[in-house]
């Protein structure tokens, strides 16, 4: 590193205003200080000059050029004064407030929500010139905060009308043409597996047992390319998104519903396109033969994850018609389905046991040479006004990871039939964990009494680790540490395998509703599979950023809406006392989640020493004037002190 080189990157802002520079040709960040980013703001492609910094031996950077703006419009506070108003963004990341001249918000109501535009920003001034393109509404209702995690981030939930009537000229209908140049699937058992609010089926299993004692499972996916053909309307729309996002209380599609929820998904009842991927399996698991290529399906049953599960944990039962209606609700649509005289309503529940055992088989295969990490998700039931009423979580069960595996098996068995091909294609990949971040966990679990051998097999470490700390008050804590030195999977089409899986090729093959890289990968399959040229290698990978990017993005507005909900579901129990869990120690105070809703906040510095506890972030723990401590992990009892959700804040206090 030289003083007045010149690098091009990206700028990472922190809420004080200073920020970091990314770039490729760095090996670490470089610090830049507030009054050196020169009116860049978060995100923003920069310019910037390595200069000496404040400590012997240090550099610094210095922004010269503004490349590209990562974004013009914000979403922000207005706060009006007598002769102007300035609009104060949600985001922290963004440290200025945008001016406003007398006369140029007139409509505008005190502290209502609104987008502001960047406008001319002069040398010398500290805050830019803005304009309001659009008010949202007061703070604290429920759409105006999605709307604004919405904008935040980039997404739009109205689509162009050039898409939406793009997407209404399509013909529903599948012609005899279309199905002749299929394999056709419609008299082989078939049923979808999804959770119970879902509207899109991306997937469907068949099943059937074979006169040479193997078994056959179809992993039957959406054929979106066959509607969605590349450089339509549909097809650009579908690229900008490039992923369903899923907040709370709604989902952004990524192609219009009519294709999401409609043409596409695999409803039960009728005969869908699909894009397949067939195993024949022997009686221990293993891979007899397989087939690629476009279906025609006829889907028998929708089932949801609580179904399925039921009649697994019935296993050893006797299925009876009765008891089939008593497992699935009374749901007549089963029976009714299966009025042919080949079929007997019995045979989807046999069939959903045996894809279960083989699913089982698949995963002991599998998890020799994977991380597994068990995860509770977060949910919320919302009255019919949007508002939370209860929070719960959900872990995966026998009926989830039946579909995982089917779903593991396509998208490794895919990728590696194109690889073997030597064809550009499309891999998620996962790189092999950060070697810091596993001495930094290895040197905090021992205070709680566990240890990873960093010189032995890293998996079978962690495996044995996250075991250990299963059922403990330490589990969240120690697994989401875990989780924290894994490197970020990523598309690309430089394929170095999936470390996390143990896959040595891997790819999303199964998702082409809601992503946009498994309808790249379902067009240079069909293309390979018609002896097509390679693709250029350069365009896609183009494409695998921007998609990198997308999803990113609607990681970060999903989790976004999770914390207002969960903001706004303590609003009314301020007061109320709950069981928590220490979850991180700062200088500035201490995280912990409450037990019962994950619901995270914080229990400020100056509340504890109140009450005589004083913080020693450096050894994770609180100590008290009696020499009593409180460490990371431990059950504490806490008061709601206060919610902020302008800020998505939760304020607590401990109870002695």
């Amino acid at each position: 590193m030289k003083i007045n080189t010149i690098i091009e990157g990206r700028i990472s802002s922190i809420s004080s205003g200073s920020a970091y520079f990314v770039s490729q040709d760095l090996e670490d960040d470089l610090f830049i200080y507030k009054k050196k980013t020169n009116k860049a703001l978060h995100n923003d492609t920069v310019k910037v000059k390595i200069i000496e910094g404040k400590e012997p031996g240090k550099y610094e950077g210095e922004v010269i050029e503004i490349i590209e703006r990562d974004k013009t419009e914000f979403v922000g506070t207005i706060d009006i004064q007598d002769n102007f108003a300035f609009v104060r963004p949600d985001s922290r990341k963004i440290s200025v407030d945008f001016y406003l001249k007398k006369g140029t918000y007139t409509t505008a109501k005190q502290g209502e929500k609104v987008i502001v535009k960047l406008g001319s920003w002069k040398d010398g001034k500290k805050s830019p010139n803005g304009e309001i393109i659009k008010r949202l509404g007061m703070p604290g209702e429920n759409d105006v905060e999605i709307f604004s995690i919405m904008h935040e981030y980039g997404f739009e939930n109205e689509f162009p009308k050039s898409v939406d009537a793009e997407a209404e000229e399509i013909d529903f209908r599948i012609t005899q043409k279309e199905i002749d140049k299929r394999k056709d699937f419609r008299d082989v058992l078939t049923v979808t597996i999804d959770p119970a609010t879902a509207k899109d089926f991306d997937d469907a299993l068949s099943y059937r047992e074979l006169k040479n004692g193997n078994v056959e499972v179809g992993v039957h996916i959406a054929d979106v390319s066959h509607y969605v053909q590349e450089g339509t309307e549909l097809d650009k729309e579908a690229y900008k998104r490039a992923t369903s996002v899923y907040l709370v209380d709604r989902v952004i599609p990524m192609p219009p519903e009519r294709l999401s929820n409609g043409l596409c998904s695999l409803n039960p009842h009728e005969d869908k396109l699909a894009f397949s991927a067939v195993f024949e399996l022997d009686n221990n698991g293993a891979i007899i033969k397989e087939w690629f290529g476009r279906t025609v399906i006829h889907s028998d049953h929708r089932f949801a994850y609580e179904q399925a599960q039921a009649i697994i944990e019935l296993r050893n039962s006797d299925l009876s018609t009765a008891e089939i209606s008593r497992i699935l609700d009374e749901d007549a649509g089963l029976t009714e389905a299966m009025n042919g005289d080949f079929r007997k309503a019995a045979d989807i529940p046999h069939a959903v046991l045996q894809m279960d055992k083989y699913a089982k088989m698949l995963r002991a295969i599998r998890s020799k040479d994977s991380i597994t990490f068990n995860r509770e998700e977060v949910r919320f039931k919302l009255d019919d006004e949007g508002k939370p009423v209860d929070i719960y979580t959900v872990v995966s069960k026998d009926a989830n990871k039946l579909i995982e595996e089917f779903m593991l098996l396509a998208n490794k068995q895919v990728s590696k039939f194109v690889a073997d091909k030597k064809k550009t294609y499309i891999y998620r990949i996962h790189d092999v964990p950060n070697q810091e971040k596993l001495e930094e966990l290895a040197l905090f679990i021992k205070e709680f009494g566990f240890n990873i051998d960093l010189t032995k097999d890293i998996k079978t470490e962690l495996n044995n680790l996250l075991k250990q700390v299963e059922g403990t008050p330490y589990e969240n804590m120690i697994g989401n540490l875990a989780v924290r030195c894994m490197s970020k999977a990523k598309y690309t089409v430089t394929n170095i395998g999936h470390y996390g899986l143990g896959f040595e090729h891997y790819s999303h093959f199964t998702s082409p509703i809601r992503r946009y890289p498994d309808v790249l990968g379902h067009r240079l399959l069909a293309k390979y599979l018609a002896n097509g040229s390679d693709a250029n290698p350069v365009n896609y990978e183009d494409k695998c950023k921007w998609c990198c990017e997308n999803e990113v993005n609607a990681s970060k507005a999903e989790r976004d809406s999770i914390k207002f909900k969960q903001v706004e579901y303590l609003m009314d129990k301020i007061g109320e006392e709950f069981e928590a869990v220490i979850t991180s120690v700062k200088d500035w105070g201490i995280y912990c989640e409450i037990t019962e809703n994950k619901c995270e906040g914080m229990i400020p510095k100056e509340q504890l020493e109140g009450l005589g506890l004083y913080i020693l972030s450096s050894e994770h723990k609180i100590k008290g004037d009696d020499n009593k401590e409180i460490h990371l992990g431990d059950s504490i009892k806490i008061r709601v002190k206060g919610v902020s959700l302008m800020r998505k804040e939760i304020e607590y206090e401990l109870i002695k």
